[in-house]
């Protein structure tokens, strides 16, 4: 699609500086752009690629705009800015319409007349699609499932039985919502399995990564509220609650019955052991192991730093030897208070 400044400053309430009839047809970095991209700068460090950008159009913030005297517009926070304008370029394949004749629909679910079925995949009794929801091919969805209104689900997703999605819910390929949970009882002859008898609840406007899982619950249901975003091959065990607008980033685990608040920023690789709670507003820093709830809101690290292997090795020969001296510490102080 080509759009103009003009057009693209009036559809999201923006400033617009320059030509209001230069039309752009796509997105690129600054210094990969030419006159029919649209670019932005939303971090200082990049300033100097301005002076030689071939953009057609630059969303800046408001406050620094002068430095550059081309087409622009002006945003209070051009990344948010550039996110929404970019989503206008965003190349869809979604071709499918209506249910296609591979699919297999169980004869008690409720489909939407405008929702789409792809090729080979299978809907299950019970189960009610709404408006506008499109599950790509190869889509399994289970009994007594609720997809909502406007709902993305992309090829081989798995949305087991009793799982519940709201509205505007992205799930990108090979995620699996309600496997069962890793329940186990230990008997004098082995391991007994429990039953997972909970489902999964996910609010509206979720964005759930490739090959992420969501474990039903135990009894109760495995929680995400709104607006919850999960990078790809997380995993969620069973009765996990994770708050509204809480961002998680790729191999993350939580395991089971953990508490995650509100606003909650999850980097990489953390994990977080199970019936703990987080508060709102805490920020984990990547590779962090939660091995205690944490109360105050705030950023947490834990895991040492990368050394060279001889610098680690030596450390991790003192981090064995802290105990020994913490007592010696001890016992001479005991001492020099007599």
């Amino acid at each position: 699609m080509k759009i103009n400044l003009n057009e693209l400053a009036n559809r999201f309430d923006f400033d617009q500086i320059g030509d209001t009839n230069h039309e752009v047809d796509g997105v690129a970095t600054l210094d990969k752009a030419q006159g029919n991209h649209i670019s932005f700068l939303s971090n200082g460090k990049y300033s100097s690629l301005l002076k030689d950008t071939q953009a057609g159009i630059v969303i800046m913030s408001k406050d620094s705009h002068e430095s550059y005297s081309g087409n622009k517009i002006l945003a209070d926070d051009p990344y948010v800015a550039f996110a929404k304008i970019a989503s206008l370029f965003q190349n869809s394949s979604q071709s499918l319409t209506g249910v296609h004749h591979t699919a297999i629909i169980a004869e008690s679910a409720q489909i939407a007349k405008n929702a789409v079925i792809g090729p080979y995949s299978i809907v299950g009794e019970d189960t009610v699609i709404k408006e506008n929801t499109v599950l790509d091919a190869h889509v399994t969805v289970g009994d007594n499932c609720l997809l909502g209104s406007n709902c993305i689900i992309k090829p081989n997703v798995t949305i087991s039985c009793d799982s519940h999605l709201g509205n505007r819910v992205i799930i990108h390929p090979g995620a699996v919502i309600g496997a069962d949970g890793f329940g186990l009882a230990r008997d004098v002859k082995g391991w007994i399995k429990v039953p997972q008898l909970g489902g999964v609840s996910i609010g509206d406007d979720c964005e759930i990564g490739a090959n992420t899982t969501i474990d039903r619950g135990t009894l109760e249901n495995t929680v995400l509220e709104n607006d919850v975003r999960l990078d790809n091959q997380i995993q969620i065990a069973h009765n996990v609650h994770i708050g509204a607008h809480t961002v998680m980033a790729g191999c993350s685990a939580v395991a089971g019955s953990a508490k995650i608040g509100k606003n909650c920023l999850v980097g990489g690789g953390v994990g977080i052991l199970g019936h703990l709670e987080v508060c709102d507003n805490v920020t984990l820093q990547s590779m962090a192991l939660v091995t205690r709830s944490i109360k105050k809101a705030g950023s947490y690290s834990s895991v040492s730093p990368i050394q060279e292997t001889k610098e680690w090795r030596k450390s991790a020969v003192r981090i064995k030897q802290l105990d020994k001296m913490a007592r010696q510490l001890s016992k001479l102080e005991k001492n020099k208070s007599k």
